[in-house]
């Protein structure tokens, strides 16, 4: 079944040089599953998340053949029926909590705020309901945790929080832009292991961009491969170690790996043909 359904999604900016095409073309659907979107800095990942949600600059012209969630055209929607759109039936996590979170509000004070914007409930309900998305999220203590400030938490409980903050408006939809990029091994695999747990549970979608390629083999369900704005290949997560493309086999071959002795790691080769190349899928 799918959720969301993109066809042909550009972003392009006009600069002094001329005009930049951000996102060019971009096309998948996904269902509800987990599908990793992969590439370098500056290849239109982060930019094609956010022009799903219609939160690009400004200055940004955002185009699309088909951009749908379960049916419903968005960008047929207003601004302010997007704002229902946003959070209740589409979340996004971004990379890092300290310049995500409002440093001077407590941190209970503004998951409850998020579930209260998106449905008629009273202080105390918000509350309750607050406290056992912090218990669903793996964080002791959560009457605790509650009053806290952003800057008395940790990195991994920060990015709890906002994984609570976004999943308490019950959407149908996630979208986590570099998620675990700021955190040791360790939690990641924690946050990681929450996220799986709370999309499964939910039957949600969800669309992961990382920069990390063997997590999201590890992680995902499908991987899409960007660069210079295009999908270029796409297949199982499982058999992303047979893919065929150039890019991401130099991606892939430019890893270190444990147990494995080279004099020097490879350094990627662009071919300029790659920007137009027709994609490669393995589905």
């Amino acid at each position: 079944m799918t959720i969301l359904s993109v066809r042909d999604l550009r972003v392009s900016f006009d600069t002094p040089h001329g005009v930049v095409e951000a996102v060019r073309g971009v096309s998948f659907d996904i269902g509800r599953e987990k599908v990793g979107i992969v590439g370098e800095s500056g290849s239109g990942k982060s930019m094609t998340g956010r022009a799903i949600l219609r939160l690009t600059p400004r200055k940004a012209r955002v185009s699309a053949e088909k951009l749908e969630l379960h049916g419903q055209s968005l960008a047929a929607l207003t601004e302010q029926q997007m704002r229902q759109v946003r959070g209740r039936r589409i979340s996004m996590i971004l990379q890092d909590p300290r310049y995500s979170l409002n440093p001077v509000t407590r941190v209970g004070d503004q998951i409850a705020e998020a579930y209260l914007v998106h449905h008629r409930a009273s202080k105390q309900e918000a509350r309750e309901r607050t406290l056992a998305m912090l218990d669903a999220v793996k964080i002791r203590n959560p009457a605790r945790v509650y009053d806290l400030y952003p800057h008395e938490v940790s990195g991994g409980m920060g990015q709890r929080v906002m994984i609570a903050m976004m999943l308490i408006p019950e959407p149908e939809f996630l979208i986590a832009d570099e998620p675990t990029s700021a955190l040791d091994v360790t939690v990641r695999m924690q946050v990681l292991a929450i996220l799986d747990d709370l999309v499964q549970s939910r039957g949600l979608g969800l669309m992961f961009i990382s920069h990390d390629l063997n997590l999201v083999a590890t992680f995902c369900d499908r991987v899409l491969i960007m660069y210079a704005g295009r999908i270029v290949e796409s297949c199982r997560a499982v058999d992303l170690q047979k893919a065929r493309h150039g890019y991401t086999r130099g991606l892939l071959e430019s890893l270190p790996r444990i147990g494995e002795k080279r004099d020097r790691l490879s350094v990627l080769e662009r071919d300029p043909a790659w920007r137009e190349a027709p994609a490669i899928d393995h589905e």
